[in-house]
């Protein structure tokens, strides 16, 4: 009883200390996320970014795992694109199962916050779309959300993923309207 005891211990003690990470290698970990936050934050005010999206959020509060490579929200100069593009048989207008809008940003507008939470925003206005896209980035990170507010309707869809400079970006870009 005493070895049997004695050894749940000893498996006990060792599972604990897996559990307990190196701090060289946490420190490690916090300046990448700091470097890919300071990557992120220049691609904003370069206004030269693409925000890869993994999770879609509608208006109602459903939502859908999508890939990063077709769905997104992306920068560059003052031209801006927004694609949602869904794993199904219909090709949809892109030719993706999704629909792609291209337009010309206007009112652009970066804020930081006393936290360091960068909040950019602007107007996009073109064939298909009139919209007002609002990325909110926590700092420290390159985790973001775009919201997509149509000035005509009430449909609201939240991109959730990562933001990162164009030349770092892989996305496939659909037929716009």
């Amino acid at each position: 009883m005493k070895k049997a005891l004695f050894l749940l211990a000893s498996i006990v003690l060792v599972l604990s200390g897996c559990k307990t990470q190196d701090p060289a290698v946490k420190e490690a970990k916090n300046a990448e996320k700091e470097f890919k936050f300071q990557k992120a934050v220049e691609a904003l005010n370069s206004h030269e970014f693409v925000l890869e999206a993994d999770r879609v959020t509608f208006k109602n509060g459903r939502y859908s795992y999508v890939s990063p490579s077709t769905n997104f929200v992306s920068m560059t100069g003052d031209k801006a694109t927004i694609q949602l593009a869904f794993n199904s048989p219909y090709a949809g207008p892109n030719g993706m199962g999704g629909i792609t809008v291209d337009g010309t940003a206007s009112n652009i507008k970066t804020k930081t916050d006393k936290k360091g939470n960068v909040t950019f925003s602007m107007n996009v206005f073109g064939t298909g779309v009139s919209a007002v896209v609002t990325i909110n980035m926590v700092a420290g990170s390159n985790q973001c959300t775009a919201i997509v507010t149509p000035n005509f309707n009430s449909r609201v869809i939240t991109f959730s993923g990562y933001l990162y400079p164009k030349s770092e970006s892989d996305v496939f870009k659909g037929r716009a309207l």
